[in-house]
């Protein structure tokens, strides 16, 4: 058997071996939770992008390979050859299912996505013009007022039901949402549909006229799904994670998750995709805009070129210019102007080799921002959708993290810089 390995820091003299984990994957982690006891300091790692906070089993990421693994498959091979509800499944229980296990599966989420009938009400309680974004925190925190049976963490069937009820009733959270914003009436899930075109009827349907999904729509909106159903440690997941380390029930951790999924430096990458596109205008206009992007002395980037993880490609962009072809070939982009900018932009910016050299490709934010504006969502949808995709990563996540025995509450430390003591002065002397 090796040796353990050891790290060795020295302070003012004194040597202090550190044990050196390593994973399965991913570089090697120095344990540090017994230096403040042994050595009397904490470490400074703003943003924590040195910083292991948990042990994960669930979606591995190298991103100078351009590599996406939940629980070991390729991103690739998952969003061609499987399926969102597969995928989920794969995610909350480490493994591809059988054909009775993924039916199985299947028939709870179908069977989960009305919700409580009262809930109606509660979306009205909102003004008409909310942000989808901020109706889905309020109304997924409210969960916990409605299902009572599914809080208890401590419970391992309650948990399940929870999981359940969260991935298949999301869909129709989000739905609504946009529903209600736009004033039309709500539109229930119907059980003979599949997850993705339960969501695009709820969306698109009215009582008026038959609305049938087209299936190209369908597996696009699937892919979407797949794609961003985790992608390991990220702000909203540390959220979830860190939320969930007091012991809150499960829809107030979710909730926490999409309240910072909202913010644009996180899950708002596609939107800010589309408003660049809406800023350049037409096509004549790309060029100005390239040059100011590879001008050093511009602030200026184009939205939806690299990736602050992946340092050669995003692994999800391939699959996802695929669907984006399929869907504009469906719909066409000649009547939309936004659309043609954005083919445009694509291949100019793919044909200069200065985004070649420095690797800023098109990614998966800048495709599914084209596929979502031709199927007709607004910008403002754009986030509760990835929302509702990224729920089975963050109850995945929810899941291993109640279940670790070294669960501890989180409690990050600081670097203090304020005032030391000072003694009160009363008002009159001041």
């Amino acid at each position: 058997m090796a040796e353990p390995k050891t790290a060795t820091l020295t302070i003012d003299g004194q040597s202090f071996d550190l044990p050196i984990h390593s994973p399965t994957a991913g570089p090697d982690v120095v344990d540090i939770g017994k230096l403040y006891g042994q050595a009397g300091v904490f470490t400074h790692d703003p943003g924590f992008t040195s910083t292991s906070a948990c042990e994960s089993s669930i979606t591995f990421i190298d991103g100078d390979k351009g590599e996406l693994l939940h629980r070991g498959y390729p991103i690739d091979q998952l969003a061609a050859q499987s399926h969102y509800l597969e995928v989920c499944f794969l995610l909350l229980y480490g493994y591809l299912p059988s054909a009775k296990e993924l039916e199985h599966f299947e028939t709870t989420i179908t069977h989960h996505t009305m919700l409580h009938e009262q809930m109606a009400n509660f979306f009205r309680g909102f003004r008409r013009d909310a942000h989808p974004m901020a109706v889905m925190v309020g109304v997924v925190g409210a969960m916990s007022a409605f299902y009572h049976d599914s809080t208890d963490i401590t419970d391992e069937r309650q948990r399940e039901i929870a999981s359940h009820r969260l991935i298949a009733k999301m869909p129709t959270i989000a739905a609504w949402a946009y529903k209600y914003t736009i004033g039309q009436p709500f539109v229930y899930p119907r059980n003979d549909l599949s997850y993705a075109a339960n969501f695009l009827r709820m969306c698109f349907a009215v009582p008026a006229e038959e609305y049938v999904v087209d299936p190209i729509l369908e597996k696009a909106m699937d892919r979407i799904f797949t794609l961003h159903a985790d992608h390991e440690q990220n702000a909203s997941t540390s959220t979830v994670r860190l939320a969930s380390s007091s012991g809150a029930n499960p829809f107030a951790c979710i909730a926490a998750g999409i309240a910072c999924l909202w913010g644009p430096a996180h899950g708002g990458a596609n939107q800010a995709c589309l408003e660049m596109l809406k800023e350049i205008g037409t096509v004549d206009r790309i060029p100005e805009f390239i040059a100011r992007a590879k001008d050093k002395n511009d602030s200026y980037r184009l939205m939806g070129f690299g990736h602050r993880v992946y340092k050669n490609f995003d692994p999800r962009a391939t699959v996802m210019k695929e669907s984006a072809d399929e869907v504009l070939e469906l719909l066409g982009v000649e009547d939309n102007p936004l659309l043609q900018v954005a083919m445009e932009l694509e291949k100019q910016a793919l044909a200069d080799p200065y985004f070649a050299e420095k690797k800023l490709f098109p990614n998966v934010d800048f495709y599914s921002g084209i596929i979502l504006e031709a199927m007709g969502f607004p910008t403002s949808m754009f986030t509760p959708i990835f929302a509702l995709s990224r729920t089975v990563g963050w109850i995945s996540q929810w899941k291993e993290q109640l279940a670790d025995p070294a669960l501890k509450i989180g409690r990050p430390r600081q670097l203090y810089t304020g005032e030391t003591t000072r003694d009160y002065v009363d008002i009159k002397n001041r």
